[in-house]
């Protein structure tokens, strides 16, 4: 279970924090208390979250309470995590609008039914000023202005707001009112997370663990994912929205959305590498993940169906001939001779180096044909005559011809 609670991550804070609170839960006989928040600054969660959101789910199978903090009241001031200016604060009405979706959306993930839903403004709208300055006193300055983009914008002489100082503390106080055994995030989250433990430690309390995921860069292959900079893919999109937004992205994050983006398992995930690796064309393996991608957040029907809308809307030229060899029909009868075989065996006789599995995901995908009819069923039988041509992916071409005398 540590295996599959510590994979894709990024940063685990203390290094062996997460084997000790394990070990710690076990022995008392309890659930840890798994914390995650979200500023509802847009009123869609999109594929990046997502990232964040397996890994809740993780802590969800292996039975742990999980506590998911809309942060109504630190919305208010705007989080400065990776700005280099003051964050327009929210008012009330859109915070209350966002917030209204996140449950429902959350519910694409993780179960819902097993999650405690809780509003910072619950604890932080109660704070009179002399409870504020008496948990400002815990930190100091220095400590702040060891976050980066703090550090960055005093040094360039860009405004740093006093308002912005108190939302990694606040933020803090969250983990110290829940009594947070382990903090998720994304990597962008580190200093925050650690601010909860600093505070819980400062009241007494055992310093949560912070775990933090990688940051899923967006379709402009640049900056990480996010609402505001345009390059996100919504959980809720229609599924051809869905399909169409990972077909775009470059081919050098296939291996990060693979990774990250899909829920294949590691076997699954090796043969699609595999196959990259030995030349298949990056549009097939894109194929697969946009494919799994729909089918995670709608339905196996609408990843297919959202596949077929791409080819006929966007892949409207015929794959360009590339690879292609004869399959010699005698030795194809010869090697079937109880009748025709089915797609799945057709491709296997015709390949080499390529396992079962990836060529079932490949029909399946909608990466193979038969003269121009894209086939998707792998029992599908194939009639086997002269000058039938069969591609699997783009590259690989075979033209069934009769025997040389």
């Amino acid at each position: 279970m540590i295996d599959r609670l510590s994979s894709n991550t990024a940063i685990i804070e203390p290094k062996r924090g997460l084997d000790e609170k394990l070990a710690l839960a076990e022995k008392e006989g309890r659930r840890l208390n798994i914390k995650l928040g979200f500023d509802p600054t847009a009123p869609d969660l999109h594929l990046g979250h997502a990232v964040v959101l397996k890994k809740l789910r993780d802590f969800q199978d292996a039975g742990h309470r999980l506590i998911i903090i809309i942060g109504d009241f630190t919305a208010s001031i705007g989080d400065p995590t990776g700005r280099n200016k003051m964050r327009p604060p929210l008012s009330q009405e859109e915070i209350d609008a966002n917030s209204a979706t996140y449950m429902d959306q959350l519910g694409l993930v993780v179960d819902p039914e097993r999650v405690e839903l809780r509003r910072n403004s619950e604890w932080l709208g109660k704070l009179d000023l002399r409870e504020v300055v008496s948990l400002i006193s815990n930190l100091t300055v220095a400590q702040i202005m060891q976050r980066d983009d703090f550090k960055s914008r005093f040094r360039s002489d860009r405004p740093i707001h006093v308002h912005e100082l108190l939302y990694p503390i606040l933020q803090g106080y969250d983990s110290v009112i829940v009594n947070a055994d382990i903090e998720l995030g994304g990597t962008d989250q580190l200093f925050n997370n650690l601010m909860g433990r600093t505070l819980q430690e400062a009241f007494g309390m055992s310093g949560q663990v912070v775990v933090t995921s990688p940051l899923l860069v967006g379709l402009d292959g640049v900056e990480k994912m996010s609402k505001s900079g345009g390059n996100s893919i919504g959980l809720t999109e229609a599924p051809e929205n869905m399909y169409g937004k990972v077909m775009s992205i470059p081919d050098r994050l296939i291996l990060e959305y693979l990774r990250l983006a899909t829920d294949f398992g590691e076997a699954e995930q090796a043969e699609l590498r595999d196959a990259l690796a030995e030349g298949t064309n990056p549009m097939v393996v894109k194929q697969a993940i946009a494919a799994n991608v729909v089918k995670q957040f709608h339905s196996e029907e609408a990843a297919m169906g959202a596949g077929s809308h791409f080819e006929r809307t966007v892949q409207k030229s015929n794959p360009q001939e590339s690879d292609h060899a004869p399959l010699q029909l005698g030795k194809v009868r010869e090697s079937f001779r109880t009748g025709s075989p089915t797609l799945l065996e057709l491709c296997d006789f015709a390949t080499t180096g390529l396992s079962r599995s990836y060529i079932r995901r490949l029909i399946r995908s909608g990466g193979v044909r038969v003269d121009r009819d894209k086939l998707i069923d792998e029992h599908a039988r194939v009639d086997i005559a002269d000058g039938r041509t069969l591609w699997i992916g783009r590259r690989r071409k075979f033209i069934l011809t009769k025997n040389k005398d």
